[in-house]
């Protein structure tokens, strides 16, 4: 198996949070992982839900689901103001076809909630 590397990292935080958070909690179990990722994250999920696998064999976590949920991308157009949510890479404005941006989320990926017992 090859890993990609900024994944793995990744799957290492959001195992040490969920294991943090459920010693903190006095869990014996971690059942599911809610995450929060923005489409421009850049981030492949099942790559994630699959390295999680390996890594948190032996832990409370072990076969935990990691829910990953994508939020759009919120950007503004400078040329008019106009704002939109996107759910993909397309930043040509719908109303004056500016390219000219400010991106205000999409790139976001943290965990949300941990489900325990």
């Amino acid at each position: 198996m090859v890993f990609v590397m900024h994944e793995m990292a990744l799957t290492q935080s959001i195992l040490n949070i969920a294991l943090t958070e459920a010693a903190r909690h006095g869990a014996i179990r971690v059942y599911e992982i809610r995450i929060i990722a923005g489409v421009l994250s850049g981030f492949l999920p099942e790559l994630i839900q699959e390295y999680f696998n390996i890594i948190s064999a032996g832990t409370v976590a072990e076969k935990a689901f990691l829910s990953i949920k994508k939020s759009p991308a919120t950007i503004t157009y400078l040329a008019c103001g106009a704002k939109c949510l996107s759910e993909r890479f397309i930043f040509s404005c719908p109303t004056c076809s500016s390219t000219n941006i400010h991106l205000l989320g999409g790139r976001e990926f943290y965990v949300d909630s941990i489900e325990v017992e």
